[in-house]
């Protein structure tokens, strides 16, 4: 039974809601953040990044950065930028772009449905991104960015969804990359006794993604409640923020990777080894983008690759076994590139499918990188099932598209 729960979000007033709206803190690194919010005080990256205040160099966790994001905050509630809904909410939010559109139930989930597997997982987490969320998360004392959230298509929802879109927004503005934003407040009472209702008869919800942010949020509620003599178990800090959206309306993209080295090998002979587990072509300077599982894209030196993973090297009846991400890790960057853990190995990156395959060249031609892997997506089922059976996927593998905006309402934790 997943429980969720009504909050007073704060949130933008509606004249200032696309200056403040911003991309999540994780799509971007420190650079394209700062520039990003260049000549806008008002954009949440101010309070979900604070390292942008300070000079390039500064330690990205040191005390003062967390801190700065929580003045940041502060300053924009003084400021009358953002106000606080005087009752408790649920919120209705639909996201945009092109031909695709996706409408999420803004609510806050239990951390006791995190810690009891009613929440379910599919990654796990990187033990740096952990530490630094769950600091924000603590020193802010508030939930500032939501987690993406899926739940098995129920009808009842989609029929009040459909009813509350009829609705004039609260916010409704078009992103620079496109992407269309629609944000409802559900403050009729009886309505948001029927949505947690509804909740109330989902066997579980599932981490889409957010992974860091759930568990950062989930373990900070916990602490508060240890160090809370008189924990009732009301308390805001038992709650995280989260959209929660309908499996059906999502869409995967491809996570793919890139790796510092060769572990020592010489391109010619990098090659030659993938060859006993892969059918190597060699494309030439256009991209090659997989079509199909089993299939990746590989840039190195300048040139594009296909490689389509041989019969024997991946287990089509294990749901873990047949994920090409499982395939790369154990036919290619374990035995070859001698990367063992995905989580704190620091010689591998993950590049988001939205990016593009462009960045992958972009990564490699600037000497950061020196190969490339372009993964086919997993779908939806995939990710449900392994969630289901207590398997856990390998960390960064599924890249949801189109993302949500950070700031449009923030959960505080009292």
């Amino acid at each position: 039974m997943a429980k969720i729960k009504a909050f007073k979000g704060v949130r933008p007033i509606p004249e200032k809601a696309i200056q403040v709206a911003s991309r999540p803190y994780d799509v971007m690194n420190t650079a394209e953040a700062r520039d990003e919010a260049k000549g806008n005080p008002y954009s949440f990256l101010n309070v979900v990044k604070p390292e942008i205040s300070f000079p390039d160099g500064h330690d990205p966790y040191a005390s003062e950065i967390y801190q700065k994001g929580k003045e940041n905050f502060q300053k924009m509630v003084d400021e009358g930028v953002l106000i606080q809904d005087q009752k408790d909410c649920l919120y209705l939010y639909r996201i945009s772009v092109d031909n695709h559109s996706q409408v999420g139930y803004v609510a806050c989930a239990s951390i006791h449905d995190y810690f009891n597997d009613i929440i379910k997982k599919h990654e796990l987490t990187r033990p740096d991104k952990e530490a630094d969320r769950k600091k924000h998360v603590r020193v802010g004392m508030m939930n500032a960015e939501p987690v993406f959230f899926a739940y098995p298509n129920q009808k009842a929802l989609d029929e009040i969804a459909d009813k509350i879109v009829t609705q004039t927004p609260e916010y409704n503005f078009m992103a620079e990359d496109g992407v269309q934003h629609e944000f409802w407040v559900i403050g009729n009472e009886s309505v948001i006794a029927q949505i947690i209702q509804e909740f109330e008869k989902l066997p579980a919800t599932y981490v889409a993604d957010g992974h860091h942010r759930t568990a950062a949020a989930a373990l900070v509620g916990k602490d508060l409640q240890e160090e809370n003599p008189n924990h009732s178990g009301a308390e805001e800090y038992n709650y995280f923020l989260a959209v929660h959206f309908p499996d059906n309306q999502l869409q995967i993209i491809d996570y793919n990777r890139v790796v510092k080295d060769l572990n020592g090998l010489a391109p010619v002979d990098f090659v030659d080894k993938l060859k006993t587990k892969f059918e190597v072509e060699k494309k030439g300077k256009e991209i090659f983008k997989p079509a199909e599982l089993h299939t990746f894209g590989m840039y190195l030196e300048g040139n594009w690759y296909s490689l389509k993973a041989k019969t024997g090297t991946f287990d089509d009846h294990d749901p873990i076994g047949v994920l090409d991400v499982t395939i790369l890790s154990e036919q290619i960057l374990k035995p070859v590139l001698g990367i063992f853990d995905l989580r704190t190995d620091k010689r591998i990156e993950f590049v988001g499918g939205g990016r593009g395959l462009g960045e992958l060249e972009k990564r490699v031609d600037s000497g950061d990188m020196k190969v490339a892997f372009a993964l086919f997506p997993v779908s939806m089922k995939q990710l449900i099932d392994i969630a289901d059976g207590g398997k856990i996927m390998p960390p960064k593998v599924t890249w949801f598209e189109p993302k949500l905006r950070s700031g449009l309402v923030t959960h505080l934790l009292s």
